[in-house]
């Protein structure tokens, strides 16, 4: 019998395992996804009621609102959001970026100007199931690969977005820290608004000064005190439903809607912009899907979120059409006075949680408009070790606490701040649903009627909510569509900027005849080492290399053009992400390297990059070598071939690797070709900079094989003796200005907005975390 047990435990220990992981990352949910929606009745009823909507205080009023909520939270947040849209995950990454990458994959709609055929071989490239050239829409496919205008209206439409979701990530830790707080005055009835004002710009300022720390342990941190926050106001609200109205479940028929809008009529439709906070914090539960899965998210959201946030909405309902006076503070006062005070630590801690997710979700963002070449270069920081893609941005963190202060000394009302809340949301919804529709269509590859239905059905609710909310943008509404234009303008001017140069590059590149012209030699003088040459060119030779030898008759014995770039793509597999090839004949001692990255993976300062590197170019010999119709002689046609080397294999790997880390230095300096100043130089560096002294240090060596090709071994003997002596990294210090030629508006956006960003965004070399010691920048001006 026991042996029987045995293998039935063995099968079921799988499932047991994923169950468990289940309820782990579902329970971690709450401490990073559910903060913002969990909030929401801190502020929803009060915002509604306080326009025109207040001279209908009556219990039909007050259904009508519940029966509105109710039905908003269940076809929004639960049936768009956690049913479908979390079916569209890119390879477990969510958030309007996200979409775009997919279908930028599936439809090649992106701008992105350097990407190559074998970026579509990725792993992660596809959907499982994918054909490109099926489904009912091919037309529609073609129409918008061909037209440059409609691709371009797709990215605006993109990063309109992405603004808004960092326009959530000034005004949602607002609202929130702003609510909680104005808790207080319930209780101490003597405490002014500008104190509880001040209260909050103090909780606000230390919630940004710890983001530093990452949010690596928030998931355990945060998440008992949501899910001790959402059981107390399910628990109030089931509380409030029995003591005060026993009847309010008969507001959830959607007939009370029907009587609310004859009632109220256009006052009605203007109180839609305090409804529509029920459900902020819908698109951040989206956007960060990447540090969890979808069943978990939606687990959470199904056995927790709902019932007790709609318990808390119609408890704080049947509260309210008794006690109509209570309007302004519904929530603090619907609590029983026992509890008050538990209830409002945990509110403000709660309010704290929300504006975390936020946080981070505005981080994600940006990481991914910066990696797709629409954000200036900014510092990102890993912060955690062991969860990957969790970041921290300073220059976005210190942007976000000064606006967000801003923002609340400036209103210091929670109406007026959720009237701007409500716009940014909305239109955060509204770019979803238009996505997701276009998804529907070249991902899922369906009928583009179910596309229509889905675009029509939550398109036109979403919109009814926006019209409503676009009506009270003289009264803080104005404030996201300010900070959106900025952002905006900032991102689409970077990438207008940064695509312009690129093409100037592709327009000025050396043709591989006029290299070979030139002999092996290329007309200059060869010194020992290996030169770095990075470009943003994934074919041919870049200017940069010719207006160097022009000014510098010398250039490194062994060449290698490496282009750092994006793929539209969350992650990029380590053993996917080097791409290596052969520039001229094997005589010219020139390579390519393309290493590519994902939007949502982090470049972090390698230490042995170049090690890699050297390893990724002897593989790429011996895989030459072992194509005899590649490497017998030199074809000009086959000039941007491309083999993906595998770098966490050991097999094929030529090359010997011996540690001189804990060697003394005079081993690793007696065969180096430097001289004796300059190795001083490095060393005093090294002192002043301990990261780079920490670098390991190894020495290559290549093995004794007599069965191996004489003119590869000389190939790989080179390489190893140019990498002892020395790796050199060099790189363009550009200037772009607009030609004479070019109209007013194009001399503004390029010559004060574009040179502004440059001039004042953390500099290429620091972003490739490239030695300062081995530097060398070439000045070049484009006329674009």
């Amino acid at each position: 019998m026991d042996a029987e047990a045995g293998p039935a435990g063995a099968e079921q220990l799988p499932w047991r395992q994923h169950y468990r992981n289940l309820l782990l990352l579902a329970y971690q949910s709450f401490g990073v996804v559910y903060g913002d929606l969990s909030t929401s009745p801190l502020y929803v009823y009060k915002s509604t009621f306080s326009g025109r909507l207040s001279q209908y205080q009556d219990e039909q009023t007050v259904f009508g609102v519940l029966s509105l909520i109710f039905w908003t939270f269940t076809l929004v947040p639960l049936l768009k959001y956690v049913i479908i849209v979390l079916s569209a995950d890119d390879n477990g990454e969510g958030g309007p970026f996200a979409l775009y990458s997919l279908l930028c994959r599936h439809a090649k709609l992106s701008l992105l100007p350097n990407q190559q055929a074998a970026d579509e071989e990725l792993s992660t490239y596809y959907r499982d199931g994918f054909a490109a050239h099926q489904g009912s829409s091919v037309w529609l496919r073609k129409f918008l690969e061909k037209h440059k205008k409609v691709k371009t209206g797709l990215l605006l439409v993109v990063l309109c977005g992405a603004s808004m979701v960092i326009g959530d990530g000034v005004l949602t830790p607002a609202i929130s820290v702003l609510s909680s707080m104005s808790g207080l005055q319930v209780r101490a009835t003597g405490l002014q608004e500008r104190s509880v004002v001040l209260l909050s710009c103090i909780v606000l300022v230390g919630l940004f000064s710890l983001q530093h720390r990452g949010t690596q342990k928030v998931a355990f941190m945060f998440a008992p005190i949501v899910i001790i926050w959402l059981l107390c106001i399910g628990g109030i609200g089931l509380y409030n439903i029995v003591h005060w109205n026993p009847q309010i479940y008969q507001a959830l028929s959607p007939y009370y809607i029907i009587k609310f809008f004859r009632t109220t009529g256009t006052d009605g439709w203007i109180a839609l912009g305090g409804i529509l906070l029920s459900m902020t914090g819908s698109e951040a539960m989206f956007a960060d899907l990447g540090h969890f899965t979808s069943a978990s998210v939606r687990l959470a959201f199904i056995a927790i979120i709902y019932p007790c946030l709609t318990l808390q909405y119609m408890g704080q309902a049947a509260f309210l059409s008794k006690n109509m006076f209570h309007m302004r503070t519904s929530f603090y006062d619907s609590i029983p006075r026992p509890v008050f005070w538990p209830v409002f630590v945990v509110a403000t801690l709660a309010a704290v949680v929300g504006s975390q997710a936020v946080i981070s979700a505005t981080f994600s963002i940006v990481k991914q408009c910066h990696a797709l070449g629409c954000f200036p270069r900014v510092k990102i920081v890993h912060t955690s070790r062991w969860i990957y893609g969790q970041i921290y941005i300073p220059e976005i963190n210190w942007i976000l606490m000064v606006l967000c202060v801003g923002v609340t000394v400036a209103f210091g009302d929670t109406t007026l701040i959720g009237n701007a809340y409500g716009v940014a949301c909305m239109t955060v919804m509204l770019v979803t649903t238009f996505l997701m529709s276009l998804i529907v269509i070249f991902v899922w590859q369906k009928n583009i009627i179910f596309a229509l239905l889905f675009l029509l059905f939550f398109g036109t609710i979403e919109a009814v909510y926006l019209s409503s909310s676009l009506m009270k943008v003289h009264q803080g509404g104005w404030v996201p569509l300010v900070l959106g234009f900025i952002f905006m303008s900032v991102m689409f001017t970077w990438h207008y900027g940064s695509r312009k140069k690129y093409l100037f590059d592709l327009q000025n590149k050396v043709s591989m005849r006029s290299i070979l012209s030139l002999g092996p030699n290329l007309g200059i003088v060869r010194v020992p080492g290996i030169g770095l040459i990075y470009t943003e060119l994934v074919t041919g030779v870049p200017a940069i290399f010719t207006h160097f030898v022009t000014n510098l008759p010398a250039f490194h014995e062994v060449l290698v053009f490496l282009c750092v770039k994006s793929v539209p793509v969350p992650y990029v597999p380590p053993d996917e992400r080097y791409l290596v090839g052969r520039i001229g004949p094997r005589a010219y001692r020139m390579y390519r390297c393309i290493v590519r990255y994902g939007y949502k993976d982090v470049q972090r300062d390698d230490e042995n990059f170049e090690n890699m590197l050297v390893m990724s170019i002897a593989k790429f010999i011996m895989m030459e070598a072992e194509d005899v119709s590649s490497s017998a002689s030199y074809d000009i046609a086959n000039e941007g071939r491309m083999a993906v080397i595998r770098t966490t294999e050991d097999a094929g790997t030529p090359l010997g690797m011996r540690d001189l880390s804990g060697l003394a230095e005079s081993i690793s300096t007696t065969r180096s070709s430097k001289s004796e100043s300059l190795r001083s130089l490095q060393s005093s560096y090294e002192q002043e900079s301990p990261s780079v002294g920490r670098r390991r240090r190894v020495r290559f060596e290549l093995p004794n094989e007599d069965t191996m090709d004489q003119q590869v071994k000389d190939e790989l003997l080179a390489l190893v003796e140019a990498k002892h002596a020395g790796v050199a990294y060099i790189m363009g210090h550009s200037y772009i200005k607009a030609r004479r030629s070019s109209s007013y508006v194009k001399k503004i956006v390029i010559d004060v907005c574009y040179s502004f960003l440059r001039k004042n965004c953390r500099g290429p070399s620091v972003s490739l975390h490239i030695p300062h010691i081995s530097l060398i920048e070439v000045g070049m001006i484009y006329y674009v």
